[in-house]
Protein backbone atom coordinates (compact mmCIF):
# COMPACT_ATOMS: atom_id res chain seq x y z
CA UNK A 1 0.00 0.00 0.00
CA UNK A 2 1.29 3.10 -1.05
CA UNK A 3 2.45 6.36 1.82
CA UNK A 4 1.35 9.82 1.15
CA UNK A 5 2.95 12.90 2.58
CA UNK A 6 0.87 15.82 1.81
CA UNK A 7 2.05 19.44 2.38
CA UNK A 8 0.36 22.27 1.62
CA UNK A 9 0.67 26.21 2.24
CA UNK A 10 1.21 29.28 0.76
CA UNK A 11 2.84 30.85 -1.74
CA UNK A 12 6.61 31.19 -1.00
CA UNK A 13 6.60 28.87 2.09
CA UNK A 14 9.55 26.72 0.90
CA UNK A 15 7.03 23.91 0.18
CA UNK A 16 8.83 23.20 -3.38
CA UNK A 17 12.20 22.81 -1.96
CA UNK A 18 11.19 20.71 1.33
CA UNK A 19 9.22 18.76 -1.25
CA UNK A 20 11.96 17.45 -3.22
CA UNK A 21 14.67 16.92 -0.44
CA UNK A 22 12.07 15.35 1.79
CA UNK A 23 11.39 12.85 -1.39
CA UNK A 24 15.09 12.08 -2.12
CA UNK A 25 15.54 11.20 1.39
CA UNK A 26 13.04 8.78 1.37
CA UNK A 27 12.98 7.37 -1.75
CA UNK A 28 9.50 8.83 -2.95
CA UNK A 29 8.05 10.21 -5.98
CA UNK A 30 7.97 13.99 -5.40
CA UNK A 31 4.86 15.28 -7.58
CA UNK A 32 5.41 19.28 -8.02
CA UNK A 33 1.51 19.77 -8.63
CA UNK A 34 2.19 23.61 -8.05
CA UNK A 35 3.80 23.02 -12.08
CA UNK A 36 0.96 21.39 -13.31
CA UNK A 37 -1.54 24.27 -12.55
CA UNK A 38 1.39 27.10 -13.96
CA UNK A 39 1.81 24.68 -16.82
CA UNK A 40 -1.67 24.76 -17.44
CA UNK A 41 -1.60 28.41 -16.76
CA UNK A 42 1.11 29.29 -19.08
CA UNK A 43 -1.16 27.43 -21.81
CA UNK A 44 -3.94 30.28 -21.29
CA UNK A 45 -1.43 32.88 -21.36
CA UNK A 46 0.03 32.15 -24.66
CA UNK A 47 -3.50 31.15 -26.28
CA UNK A 48 -4.81 34.58 -24.66
CA UNK A 49 -7.76 32.62 -23.28
CA UNK A 50 -10.74 34.30 -21.53
CA UNK A 51 -10.32 32.77 -17.67
CA UNK A 52 -13.86 34.20 -17.11
CA UNK A 53 -15.64 32.25 -20.44
CA UNK A 54 -17.08 28.47 -19.15
CA UNK A 55 -16.50 27.47 -22.75
CA UNK A 56 -13.47 28.81 -23.22
CA UNK A 57 -11.84 27.34 -19.69
CA UNK A 58 -13.54 24.03 -20.37
CA UNK A 59 -11.51 23.95 -24.23
CA UNK A 60 -8.62 25.51 -22.97
CA UNK A 61 -8.04 22.81 -20.05
CA UNK A 62 -8.44 19.81 -22.65
CA UNK A 63 -6.34 21.08 -25.29
CA UNK A 64 -3.73 21.26 -22.25
CA UNK A 65 -1.54 18.49 -21.78
CA UNK A 66 0.51 18.51 -18.87
CA UNK A 67 3.19 15.68 -17.86
CA UNK A 68 6.22 15.26 -15.38
CA UNK A 69 9.21 13.24 -16.44
CA UNK A 70 12.48 12.87 -14.30
CA UNK A 71 15.03 13.71 -16.30
CA UNK A 72 19.40 13.05 -15.28
CA UNK A 73 17.44 12.98 -11.76
CA UNK A 74 14.93 16.46 -11.76
CA UNK A 75 11.56 16.58 -12.70
CA UNK A 76 10.50 18.03 -15.76
CA UNK A 77 7.05 19.61 -16.95
CA UNK A 78 5.69 19.33 -20.22
CA UNK A 79 3.29 21.23 -22.26
CA UNK A 80 1.59 19.69 -24.85
CA UNK A 81 4.98 18.19 -25.48
CA UNK A 82 7.41 20.82 -25.00
CA UNK A 83 9.38 21.14 -22.25
CA UNK A 84 8.24 24.14 -19.97
CA UNK A 85 10.41 23.69 -16.77
CA UNK A 86 12.02 26.79 -16.67
CA UNK A 87 8.63 29.20 -17.82
CA UNK A 88 6.47 27.58 -14.98
CA UNK A 89 8.74 29.80 -12.77
CA UNK A 90 7.69 32.95 -13.90
CA UNK A 91 5.54 35.47 -11.62
CA UNK A 92 3.27 35.34 -14.75
CA UNK A 93 2.79 31.41 -14.68
CA UNK A 94 2.24 31.97 -10.52
CA UNK A 95 -0.46 34.37 -10.93
CA UNK A 96 -2.10 32.50 -13.53
CA UNK A 97 -1.91 29.28 -11.64
CA UNK A 98 -3.41 30.92 -8.81
CA UNK A 99 -6.47 32.30 -11.23
CA UNK A 100 -7.26 29.13 -13.18
CA UNK A 101 -6.48 26.74 -10.21
CA UNK A 102 -10.25 27.96 -9.19
CA UNK A 103 -11.67 26.85 -12.31
CA UNK A 104 -13.11 23.62 -11.79
CA UNK A 105 -12.60 21.28 -15.01
CA UNK A 106 -8.84 22.68 -14.18
CA UNK A 107 -8.89 21.19 -10.69
CA UNK A 108 -10.91 18.30 -11.69
CA UNK A 109 -8.69 17.37 -14.68
CA UNK A 110 -5.41 17.67 -12.31
CA UNK A 111 -6.71 15.87 -9.18
CA UNK A 112 -7.60 12.70 -11.17
CA UNK A 113 -4.09 12.87 -12.71
CA UNK A 114 -2.51 13.31 -8.93
CA UNK A 115 -4.92 10.83 -7.63
CA UNK A 116 -3.62 8.11 -9.89
CA UNK A 117 -0.01 9.09 -9.18
CA UNK A 118 -0.67 8.62 -5.56
CA UNK A 119 -2.11 5.57 -6.02
CA UNK A 120 0.59 3.94 -7.48
CA UNK A 121 3.29 5.23 -5.76
CA UNK A 122 4.89 6.59 -2.41
CA UNK A 123 4.43 9.76 -2.79
CA UNK A 124 4.97 13.64 -1.23
CA UNK A 125 2.73 16.46 -2.92
CA UNK A 126 2.97 20.12 -2.25
CA UNK A 127 0.14 22.25 -3.12
CA UNK A 128 -2.49 24.73 -1.80
CA UNK A 129 -5.44 21.51 -1.23
CA UNK A 130 -3.32 18.47 -1.27
CA UNK A 131 -4.34 17.49 2.62
CA UNK A 132 -7.81 18.75 2.19
CA UNK A 133 -8.83 17.80 -1.21
CA UNK A 134 -6.25 15.78 -3.37
CA UNK A 135 -4.92 13.11 -0.45
CA UNK A 136 -7.28 13.75 2.09
CA UNK A 137 -6.14 10.09 3.56
CA UNK A 138 -2.77 10.90 3.82
CA UNK A 139 -1.07 9.51 6.90
CA UNK A 140 0.98 12.24 7.03
CA UNK A 141 -0.53 15.91 6.43
CA UNK A 142 1.62 19.31 7.03
CA UNK A 143 0.67 22.98 6.45
CA UNK A 144 3.92 24.99 5.65
CA UNK A 145 3.89 28.58 6.27
CA UNK A 146 6.09 31.55 6.99
CA UNK A 147 5.80 35.23 7.52
CA UNK A 148 5.03 37.39 4.48
CA UNK A 149 8.46 39.11 4.98
CA UNK A 150 10.02 36.12 5.33
CA UNK A 151 8.39 34.78 1.84
CA UNK A 152 9.33 37.65 -0.17
CA UNK A 153 12.76 38.16 1.10
CA UNK A 154 13.61 34.79 0.17
CA UNK A 155 11.65 35.28 -3.20
CA UNK A 156 13.93 38.49 -4.07
CA UNK A 157 17.01 36.59 -3.24
CA UNK A 158 16.29 33.87 -5.60
CA UNK A 159 15.16 36.54 -8.59
CA UNK A 160 18.88 38.42 -7.71
CA UNK A 161 20.34 35.23 -7.47
CA UNK A 162 19.45 34.50 -11.21
CA UNK A 163 20.51 37.52 -12.03
CA UNK A 164 17.11 39.42 -12.28
CA UNK A 165 15.76 42.73 -10.54
CA UNK A 166 13.74 42.65 -7.72
CA UNK A 167 11.61 45.15 -5.39
CA UNK A 168 10.91 43.57 -2.02
CA UNK A 169 8.16 46.22 -1.80
CA UNK A 170 6.67 44.93 -5.24
CA UNK A 171 7.20 41.32 -4.28
CA UNK A 172 5.42 41.52 -0.85
CA UNK A 173 1.96 42.84 -2.53
CA UNK A 174 2.34 40.41 -4.84
CA UNK A 175 2.51 37.65 -1.98
CA UNK A 176 -0.15 38.99 -0.11
CA UNK A 177 -2.40 39.31 -3.31
CA UNK A 178 -1.56 35.56 -4.35
CA UNK A 179 -2.49 34.96 -0.93
CA UNK A 180 -6.25 36.87 -0.58
CA UNK A 181 -6.78 34.61 -4.10
CA UNK A 182 -6.04 31.09 -2.66
CA UNK A 183 -8.11 32.08 0.37
CA UNK A 184 -10.99 33.02 -1.17
CA UNK A 185 -11.85 31.47 -3.73
CA UNK A 186 -14.91 29.15 -3.81
CA UNK A 187 -12.98 26.07 -5.26
CA UNK A 188 -10.64 24.10 -2.69
CA UNK A 189 -9.36 27.65 -0.90
CA UNK A 190 -6.15 27.28 0.44
CA UNK A 191 -6.52 26.47 4.44
CA UNK A 192 -5.11 23.74 6.89
CA UNK A 193 -6.56 20.33 7.07
CA UNK A 194 -7.54 19.55 10.93
CA UNK A 195 -5.26 16.96 10.98
CA UNK A 196 -2.17 18.38 9.38
CA UNK A 197 1.38 19.41 11.47
CA UNK A 198 1.35 23.19 11.45
CA UNK A 199 5.13 23.96 10.66
CA UNK A 200 6.27 27.70 10.55
CA UNK A 201 9.54 28.01 8.00
CA UNK A 202 9.91 31.79 9.10
CA UNK A 203 12.93 31.06 11.31
CA UNK A 204 13.92 27.86 9.76
CA UNK A 205 16.00 26.50 7.02
CA UNK A 206 15.05 24.17 4.58
CA UNK A 207 17.29 21.42 6.47
CA UNK A 208 15.46 22.07 9.42
CA UNK A 209 12.01 21.65 7.90
CA UNK A 210 12.88 18.25 6.21
CA UNK A 211 14.97 16.52 8.98
CA UNK A 212 11.53 17.44 10.50
CA UNK A 213 9.24 16.02 8.36
CA UNK A 214 11.22 13.00 7.51
CA UNK A 215 11.31 12.24 11.19
CA UNK A 216 7.27 12.66 11.19
CA UNK A 217 7.10 10.15 8.03
CA UNK A 218 8.76 7.47 9.52
CA UNK A 219 7.09 7.82 12.97
CA UNK A 220 3.53 7.54 10.68
CA UNK A 221 4.79 4.84 8.55
CA UNK A 222 5.73 2.84 11.73
CA UNK A 223 2.02 3.07 13.08
CA UNK A 224 1.00 2.27 9.84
Amino acid sequence: MSFQIAIDGPAGAGKSTVAKAVAQKLGYLYVDTGAMYRAIGLYFLDHSLDTENEETVSKGTEGADVTLQIINGTQHVFLNGEDVTERVRTEKAGMMASRISALAPVREKLVRMQQEIAGKNDVVMDGRDIGTVVLPDAPLKVYLTASVEARAERRCLELKTKGQEADLREIEEDIRKRDRQDMTRKISPLRQAEDAVLLDSSCLDAAQVTERIVSLAKERRIRA
